[in-house]
């Protein structure tokens, strides 16, 4: 830096930033990423939907049949559609709420805990699927009362 006459020094400024161009091109590239990754983004969180309704259904169930035992009645729990269903003394549940594109189906409705923990002589299973992607899951409940998340058979 050269010194002036009153004793300062002057600065030299040095532009720095992005030009115009620069820009736009970051922004193209932005914007072919996220129409890559919408679509993907989409299907996946219509599976994490899927995953979680298949998780509400399997706790709810496991909850009566903990009632079953622990006040030694007999529950039940009734799919009474494609998106709801009623467990013996509580209100009904709906899925959609949270799960709006998921819906189950059952076979062998009702499902029937005993207050010794079992649920009847067959197996039951309760089929949610993703109107989204078509993919299902099973929540799976045995003889044996115990209830699981499974591949659909």
């Amino acid at each position: 830096m050269m010194p002036t006459s009153a004793g300062f020094s002057m600065k030299r400024f040095n532009k720095t930033g992005f030009s115009l161009p620069e820009l736009m091109i970051i922004v193209a590239i932005v914007a072919i990423v996220s129409a890559i990754a919408a679509p993907n983004y989409t299907d996946y969180m219509a599976g994490r939907r899927l995953k979680g309704a298949a998780r509400l259904v399997m706790s709810d169930l496991m909850a009566a049949r903990a009632k079953a035992v622990s006040q030694n009645i007999d529950v039940a729990v009734t799919f009474t559609s494609n998106y709801g269903y009623t467990i013996t003394g509580e209100s009904a549940r709906d899925i959609r709420n949270d799960y709006y594109d998921v819906t189950l189906g059952a076979s062998g409705n009702p499902i029937s805990f005993t207050s010794r923990g079992t649920a009847g002589a067959t197996t039951v299973t309760v089929t949610l699927t993703s109107a989204r992607t078509g993919a299902t899951t099973c929540v799976m409940t045995a003889s044996t009362g115990r209830v699981k998340i499974d591949v659909c058979p």
